[in-house]
């Protein structure tokens, strides 16, 4: 092993665990030591050769992993379930020895473009508020899509938890005015699916077509692929 200097969040960060923000957190909580030593000290400075421990298990650096899943319907957007239910690390895990963990969520019955990383500073920075992340999605409606309640989305509608509106929104040819795409940033939960609801539309299907540039092309449902060296350098710009 080298004999790198690391700051402590930076190495918990490495270890797959969490972002350094959170790292930061572990510390002053008291759950982290170093070489059987109990670390409170946020700056403190640590190499590869060191023994870091959380909650008494060893963490080790990884190598950073980036991959896109196209997730298929009926998966849930989660690490572990303690129902039982089939989650999308089913789909993925069995291929890394690294752990990594969804980027944000989709739910159940949604499709699409999930990413999934290992590496904690950027997955906080593209679900963080402020970042504006796009995400697109193609839309499955029930019926046809009035003509008042397309320029209500367009214009924004004020839900349960606050003002939202779309970034683009438009009719998909040919759909019968059934089907949209349209993009947003707001992370917020179910949001997609409540705009419809608020406005007396079912959302019989969605799929995220795009997530910080990201597409699924070419990715068969239940899928993955490694992003490019070019896309990680797109997404830690953002």
């Amino acid at each position: 092993m080298s004999n790198k200097k690391y700051r402590l969040n930076q190495y918990i960060a490495k270890s797959g665990v969490c972002s350094r923000r959170k790292a930061d957190l572990l510390i002053q909580f008291k759950r982290i030591k170093v070489n059987g030593s109990l670390i409170t000290k946020l700056g403190h400075k640590v190499s590869e050769n060191d023994v870091v421990e959380l909650d008494g298990k060893k963490l080790i650096i990884q190598s950073y992993q980036y991959i896109v899943l196209n997730k298929p319907k009926g998966y849930i957007t989660t690490v572990k379930d303690e129902k039982g239910r089939k989650t999308v690390m089913d789909l993925i895990s069995f291929n890394f020895n690294e752990r990594l963990f969804p980027v944000g969520r989709l739910d159940k019955n949604t499709t699409g473009v999930l990413l999934f990383t290992n590496d904690g500073d950027l997955s906080q920075k593209l679900i963080h508020p402020k970042n504006k992340v796009e995400k697109m999605y193609h839309v499955f409606l029930n019926k046809k899509i009035k003509e008042d309640d397309y320029l209500k989305i367009k214009k924004g509608v004020i839900l349960d938890d606050g003002f939202i509106q779309v970034d683009k929104i438009n009719i998909v040819n040919n759909s019968d005015q059934k089907e949209l795409v349209l993009s947003l940033h707001s992370g917020r939960n179910r949001i997609v699916r409540r705009i419809f609801e608020y406005l007396t539309y079912k959302v019989i299907k969605l799929d995220r077509i795009s997530f910080a540039g990201i597409s699924k092309k070419k990715i068969q449902r239940g899928k993955f692929r490694h992003l490019s060296n070019k896309e990680i350098g797109f997404l830690k710009m953002k």
